[in-house]
């Protein structure tokens, strides 16, 4: 592979303007299809074989119109009055009939009013609006009329709200992230180089990607349901390795032009040598974003691909685009700041745990497992009106329903009921079952039952008296399911969906996909690193690094987000259950992480011992050669991930703190403390294979080991 490399390093040097002609080309093609084809992001989703999913299209194909998106309108009255007086009982009537004529709109004036429901303390009043699309199909011009719909009352003194995520507040910061995240990533870089010209150059090569990555999530869009929160993670990953990937290689070729060795040559010899390390790095972070395909839930799917996708353009860019602009900067790029491995912070901080190795890696172990504790009491969900900011008009609908009727009244349940619904005993029993439901303490109310056209669907609405994130809820919906069995025996099909349903069987299937998503990702890493580093040791202990890591990550989200901690200082409007995907993805996307540390970590110092054969030496020595450049790349992806902190998301500032704080424990207690600490303790049994394997492996010489020795041989003897 190395081989191969040093050929197309040389290659994209010498015909650069070829390779930036392409690479516009690139993006002009496809920015041209996306504009032509690229469709839309969207907040809904399905999740097949669950029983809230079957029950939704049992309902589409019963009731038309019932899948489509709904929207519930919020009145209050000012405090010390009530909507019953007549000035706002005036106000409130104009607003509805306006809601009446809202396009795209389904079931008429009547099941508007039939919705309709005023608080016992007489302030709050809510209806229902529905419509025959889901949200995403929605057109602007029919959210601008329903909003519309409350200027008038709103004008006269009356607060009226939207939940149901048809009107949505708009963001206040989320779209200033990554600029915040390539100014901190330009400081660094900056800080590193000492110079303009090299800390650009990772930041331009980086935009290409991520603006490449975009526009292939927009056509995509086009195709297939994508999510919206895609784009930004795809975004996040792509800011992030791009500069990384940049970075290692620009780094090797400025030591390489240190040495003396020609540009062409430098870039060459860089691509073969970090650009193998690159591709390997790039290669696992993708196969662990394809394989959250192995959860079979498609949304999470297409997030996976889309994360993917930019990851495979962040390597081809670092490969190509990388070295071609290395040909138009010259020599230049030698210019700045040098530091001598042998006299560098680096060492010293090397040497340092290399005599204190036991304490060292006991330290590690000890403070990533205090961290991880609170993850032993997770709870998984999905954010829900109660946890956006309390400026936003879907919050203080939320707040409303909550304080007029309880929080049940924002998250009900639907039991669909299909069967012989007209024979006798079969009524008797549901009308048992009915008045047993409401004889629950954690029921608050049960609509009167809908029929559908065919006679054989009915629907009722269960409205718990918990909030639709609390666990009485998640309890009221395995009670309702446990009832429901002692209908099969009457061939009645007793089915509970919902928002709140479908959040609670989301999460339980992927909390179910973990015990097989997590060996997936242990059993290739030990494989992949196995074939690096030609070691059984050394894989070991980086599966080790990498559980401690997201032990470690896993702990600090349910402490901030789910216990409530530091809420104020990440803006955090209320804690919550950790958001059900962010574990998975969050596995997924740290593995990759941990193995790019892993390999320009441990590789040179493999390559160390093979040439001194001295085990303390090589940790030492090769820490020396790449903490440096470990270290700014650790900074730099952590303040990309940290940057999407500042947007009001929930979803995405949970994952910006997950993977932040991710990278910082295996960056710097991880892969910087506890692996040179370990190595130093196994010595050189570190980099021993038994030979039964050793014959059977490839040597896939990822650093170009090989290369090198062959290249300095020929220039030795020319």
């Amino acid at each position: 592979m190395a081989t191969a490399l040093y050929r197309l390093g040389g290659w994209t040097f010498d015909r650069r303007r070829v390779v930036v002609v392409i690479w516009l080309a690139v993006l002009v093609f496809f920015g041209a299809l996306a504009a032509l084809v690229g469709g839309h992001v969207s907040n809904s989703f399905s999740v097949p074989g669950t029983e809230s999913q079957r029950a939704l299209d049992l309902l589409n194909r019963e009731f038309p119109g019932a899948g489509g998106a709904s929207a519930r309108i919020v009145f209050a009255a000012p405090p010390g009055h009530k909507l019953t007086e007549p000035r706002y009982r005036a106000l409130i009537k104009p607003t509805v009939e306006r809601a009446r004529a809202v396009p795209q709109t389904v079931g008429g004036p009547t099941a508007f009013e039939q919705s309709a429901q005023l608080s016992k303390n007489g302030r709050v009043a809510f209806a229902d609006i529905s419509f025959a699309v889901s949200v995403d199909k929605l057109k602007d011009s029919t959210k601008d009329a329903l909003e519309r719909v409350a200027a008038p009352a709103r004008k006269a003194g009356l607060e009226v709200e939207f939940s149901g995520g048809v009107i949505v507040t708009a963001s206040s910061g989320q779209d200033y992230g990554d600029v915040i995240g390539l100014v901190v990533a330009f400081i660094v870089l900056f800080i590193v180089f000492g110079r303009a010209l090299p800390a650009g150059l990772p930041l331009l090569t980086a935009l290409v990607g991520v603006g490449l990555g975009l526009l292939v999530i927009t056509i995509a869009a086009g195709v297939v349901n994508v999510s919206s929160t895609t784009p930004t993670l795809a975004v996040m990953l792509g800011l992030a390795v791009g500069i990384d990937y940049a970075l290692f290689i620009l780094t090797r070729h400025r030591q390489h032009l240190a040495d003396g060795l020609e540009p062409r040559e430098a870039a060459a010899r860089a691509v073969a040598t970090a650009g193998g390390a690159v591709a390997f790095a790039g290669t696992t972070v993708v196969i662990a974003l394809v394989g959250l395909a192995v959860v079979g839930i498609p949304f999470l799917t297409v997030m996976g691909l889309g994360a993917a996708v930019t990851i495979v353009i962040a390597v081809l860019i670092a490969l190509t685009l990388v070295p071609a602009l290395l040909g138009f900067a010259g020599g230049r790029l030698h210019r700045g700041k040098n530091i001598d491995p042998a006299r560098s912070l680096g060492r010293r901080w090397a040497e340092l745990v290399v005599r204190r190795r036991v304490w060292a890696a006991l330290a590690v172990i000890a403070l990533a497992v205090v961290v991880a504790l609170p993850a032993l009491h997770t709870r998984l969900g999905l954010p829900d009106d109660g946890t956006k900011p309390k400026n936003t008009t879907e919050r203080r609908a939320y707040d409303l329903l909550t304080d007029g009727f309880g929080p049940g009244y924002n998250g009900p349940l639907g039991v669909v009921v299909t069967g012989n619904l007209k024979d006798a005993s079969v009524q008797q029993f549901l009308t048992g079952i009915e008045d047993a439901v409401k004889g629950l303490p954690s029921v608050a109310e049960i609509s009167p039952p809908v029929v559908s056209p065919s006679g054989q669907v009915l629907i009722v609405e269960v409205t718990p008296r918990s909030s639709p994130q609390s666990e009485a809820t998640k309890e009221l919906v395995q009670t309702l399911r446990e009832k429901a069995k002692a209908l099969r025996d009457l061939g009645i099909t007793v089915l509970i969906t919902g928002t709140t349903a479908i959040n609670i069987d989301t999460a339980d299937k992927l909390a179910s996909a973990l015990p097989v998503f997590l060996p997936l990702i242990i059993g290739l890493a030990l494989l992949l690193l196995l074939l690096v580093f030609r070691s059984v040791l050394v894989p070991v202990k980086a599966v080790i690094g990498f559980l401690l890591t997201i032990s470690a990550a896993f702990g600090a989200i349910v402490w901030i987000f789910q216990d409530g901690h530091l809420m104020s200082l990440f803006g955090i409007p209320a804690a919550s259950p950790i958001t059900s995907f962010l574990p998975i993805i969050m596995i997924a996307i740290l593995f990759g992480l941990a193995m790019d540390y892993e390999v320009f970590l441990v590789s040179r110092m493999r390559e160390g011992y093979l040439r001194t054969n001295n085990a303390r030496e090589a940790v030492v020595g090769g820490f020396s050669a790449s903490s440096r450049v470990v270290t700014a790349a650790a900074i730099i992806m952590t303040g990309v991930f940290a940057s999407f902190v500042t947007g009001d998301d929930l979803i995405i500032k949970s994952f910006g703190v997950a993977l932040a704080f991710g990278v910082l424990v295996d960056a710097f207690l991880v892969r910087m403390t506890l692996v040179p600490a370990v190595l130093a303790l196994v010595g050189d049994r570190a980099w021993h294979l038994p030979s039964w394997i050793d014959r059977r492996v490839p040597d896939l010489d990822v650093e170009g080991e090989q290369l090198v020795e062959r290249l300095e041989r020929e220039q030795s003897t020319s």
